[in-house]
């Protein structure tokens, strides 16, 4: 007697481990396809069991349940979409729902980019269409719930590397990149904004501005030098850059016509700073408008190769224009002997 219980004890337990095996171990019925399913907001992990039992991906809710009860999966979920393809088992899935890997977009802000560029980057991922993105980007609405005093998040989005989640509402994404921003500020930035008599909007306008004219980080606090010297003398900051604001690509060439293109962004026609920052400023630049380097310059130039001339006076910059305008046409002059040296294929 007493060996027919162990016996069927046995059994009972051995068809148990079976079932458990099967279930934990069989593939997920998915066929040969990748699918995604959606968790909701708010959603409690046995609404995540039922989505998933009505998608046909779990066999047994009770076991998922249990699984889920046992491990303390069942007190957390993350919303988002999941990906479950044909090769996962229900551990897999067990083990994705724990760790939380829904779908996300990795979208890269650099240092000087725009709006327009980011709104590119952000439709080129799907999260956003570039005209619904440059709408709320200017919202007065959008603006004031996330205490920006600018006409646009042009230069409160922070140059990083951002993973979206799929599903994400476009203003929960902006939203994540602005804080990421105010991160960045510490209580010691703030104070020196406030010491310099600037609000975080005129920082960071003049962090973009830096950020679109330096080259090497070693030149960023003497180009920052040189517009705070010409906001006190009252003189135009003349920024290259603010003249092709919401006009061109800062890749195309500036003509002359640019420089004098009427606009509240052009620093050539308007004294101070423009309304707002014109791109994402990185944390050397807004640390550079912050610290500028103690030097009288007034002036910079370009000396074609990455680096700039800074003068105090205007002599002194008459010359260094003149002695780059020379080296570049030297240098296209060179350029173009060269290409005429060089055979065709013709030749060739």
């Amino acid at each position: 007697m007493k060996k027919n219980i162990i016996i069927a004890c046995a059994g009972i337990a051995l068809t148990f481990a079976v079932y458990i095996a099967v279930q934990i171990f069989s593939p997920l019925p998915v066929g040969n396809k990748t699918i995604e399913i959606q968790i909701p907001k708010g959603a409690t992990f046995r609404q995540a069991v039922e989505i998933f039992s009505r998608e046909g991906i779990i066999r047994d809710n009770n076991f998922f349940l249990l699984i889920g009860r046992i491990t303390g999966l069942d007190r957390r979920i993350r919303a988002g979409y999941y990906s479950i393809y044909r090769s996962m088992n229900a551990l897999d899935l067990l083990r994705v729902l724990k760790d939380g890997q829904i779908i996300e977009y990795a979208v890269t802000v650099t240092e000087g980019d725009s709006l327009r560029e980011i709104a590119d980057k952000l439709s080129d991922k799907g999260i956003v269409s570039r005209e619904d993105f440059l709408s709320l980007a200017s919202d007065e609405k959008f603006l004031y719930t996330n205490d920006i005093d600018s006409p646009s998040v042009e230069g409160y989005l922070f140059p990083d590397t951002y993973r979206i989640p799929k599903g994400m509402e476009p203003r929960e994404a902006i939203a994540m990149m602005v804080n990421n921003l105010r991160g960045r500020l510490s209580f010691e930035m703030m104070e020196r904004m406030e010491e310099l008599g600037f609000s975080e909007r005129e920082i960071l306008t003049l962090a973009s501005i830096i950020e679109k004219e330096a080259v090497t980080d070693d030149e960023r606090a003497l180009i920052s030098a040189v517009y705070h010297n010409r906001l006190k003398k009252r003189i135009p900051l003349q920024a290259d850059p603010t003249a092709i604001y919401g006009i061109k690509s800062s890749r195309e060439k500036i003509m002359l016509s640019d420089l004098k293109r009427k606009s509240p962004y052009n620093t050539y026609v308007v004294r101070g700073l423009p309304p707002g920052p014109i791109a994402s400023p990185g944390i050397k630049s807004i640390m550079a408008a912050l610290y500028p380097a103690d030097v009288p310059y007034i002036y910079f130039v370009s000396n074609n190769d990455g680096t700039h001339k800074f003068s105090v006076s205007l002599a002194e910059h008459q010359a260094a224009v003149r002695a780059y305008r020379e080296k570049k046409k030297n240098q296209e002059t060179y350029e173009d002997k060269i290409d005429k040296d060089i055979p065709d294929d013709e030749d060739s």
